[in-house]
């Protein structure tokens, strides 16, 4: 009895939110297909800074977001499909940009490190990081931090930049914006398993 219902257990923390949404194969190409648009969508929101190539987007908090909603393979999928689809010429990256040129862009960087943030945020939502507060908050930080990585990485190489001046511009400028992002994310996921408890409920 305990083992059946340790794997009950294990199950239920291996879900994602659109596990939730009842279908399969129809389902996750839509989500994969809504999840790629949405992020298309947010990153129409662009702020350009006067001392930094990097915009600030609501790409961010689509991806991580997403990618925890989702879990890792959709959302992985979903980052591709974005990438693939803005590569071949949809101008749907920030400021409207679109096309094999993006490639050589300063900010490339952070379009592949949507990918693995999509990937490790997914993974820790199917380990029940979408539950909590607290746990949606270390998993946006992470997801952040991997973002950073690549992103002031590809930075820093392409225009020959030394630490401290990949961080002053890839990385300080969007702190507090992510903080703010992390924090709709907190009340955002642990509300929606909130919901769909009660709905299971009722």
């Amino acid at each position: 009895m305990a083992s059946v219902l340790s794997d009950a257990v294990l199950r239920r923390r291996e879900l994602v939110l659109a596990d939730l949404i009842p279908g399969t194969l129809v389902r996750d190409v839509l989500l994969v297909l809504g999840f790629a648009a949405l992020t298309g969508l947010s990153a129409q929101i662009s702020i350009r800074l006067p001392f930094t190539p990097v915009p600030i987007t609501g790409q961010t908090l689509a991806v991580l977001l997403g990618g925890m909603a989702l879990g890792a393979p959709r959302a992985i999928l979903g980052v591709l499909a974005y990438l693939g689809i803005g590569l071949i010429g949809l101008p749907w990256f920030a400021g409207g940009a679109g096309g094999w040129a993006v490639v050589s862009s300063d900010s490339f960087g952070y379009l592949l490190g949507f990918i693995l943030a999509a990937a490790v945020v997914g993974w820790l939502a199917a380990r029940g990081f979408d539950r909590g507060p607290l746990r949606v908050l270390l998993a946006m930080v992470v997801g952040n931090a991997l973002i950073y990585l690549l992103g002031a990485t590809w930075l820093a190489v392409d225009l020959h930049l030394g630490a401290s001046q990949a961080l002053s511009l890839g990385v300080t400028p969007f702190l507090l914006g992510d903080a703010i992002k992390a924090a709709v994310a907190m009340g955002l996921l642990p509300g929606a398993w909130r919901l769909a408890g009660r709905r299971a409920g009722s």
